[in-house]
């Protein structure tokens, strides 16, 4: 049986955001569920993939992991336009990464799809006696920019399944609304093969005037 019988839906994602906010360790505590409190810096990107259950639904989330570095945003970019999710990661001890956040979130919602959902994470919520951003300042941010909200830990594993799977939730729900056009791969979403078997894809209103 072909592997794609395994799962009702891919869903590929990216993670954001400026060098050494612990976008590496949110990935590791997601896919292997540890903590690697030494990690070298991210170059180009990093994969990882795991299973889900969404409303019944088996998903794949395949998870690119980007370098936060300025000499590899243009590496970064090619990957906006196929993920149909997005972490925008900043570290709740370090000003500076919240403050170039409208700078990553402008590059996201230039070079990707308009539809993508977008998480904004506060990470190091275990870091509270070194907070440098409250949690009222990140939770405005979203708000005013249409974005989902969440502080985690990678180090406790507070909140991390919570920032992932809601994520895929979100997409699961506009993929039932007919947001995506799931036939277009390109979108970041691919169907299982016993899906597409019993004809169940969700209904589009494509009119061959899709956005690329």
């Amino acid at each position: 049986m072909s592997s794609n019988y395994t799962y009702d839906y891919i869903i590929k994602y990216i993670i954001i955001g400026d060098t050494g906010v612990g976008k590496s360790c949110l990935l590791l505590q997601f896919t292997d569920r540890r903590f690697q409190p030494a990690h070298d810096l991210t170059i180009g990107v990093e994969f990882g993939a795991r299973f889900v259950d969404v409303e019944g639904k088996k998903i794949k989330l395949q998870i690119w992991d980007t370098a936060g570095q300025e000499s590899f945003r243009s590496i970064t970019r090619s990957y906006y336009r196929g993920a149909a999710g997005a972490l925008l990661v900043y570290d709740i001890t370090r000003r500076e990464t919240f403050d170039h956040l409208l700078i990553w979130l402008e590059d996201a919602r230039q070079h990707s799809n308009s539809n993508t959902t977008i998480m904004l994470i506060g990470n190091k919520s275990d870091l509270e006696s070194k907070r440098a951003v409250s949690y009222a300042e990140g939770e405005a941010f979203a708000q005013q920019h249409g974005l989902f909200f969440m502080e985690t830990s990678a180090k406790t594993a507070d909140n991390v399944e919570e920032s992932f799977v809601d994520t895929a939730k979100d997409i699961y729900e506009k993929i039932k609304q007919g947001v995506f056009d799931v036939s277009n791969e390109s979108n970041g979403i691919k169907v299982g093969g016993h899906l597409q078997s019993k004809n169940v894809l969700p209904l589009t209103t494509d009119n061959g005037n899709n956005c690329c």
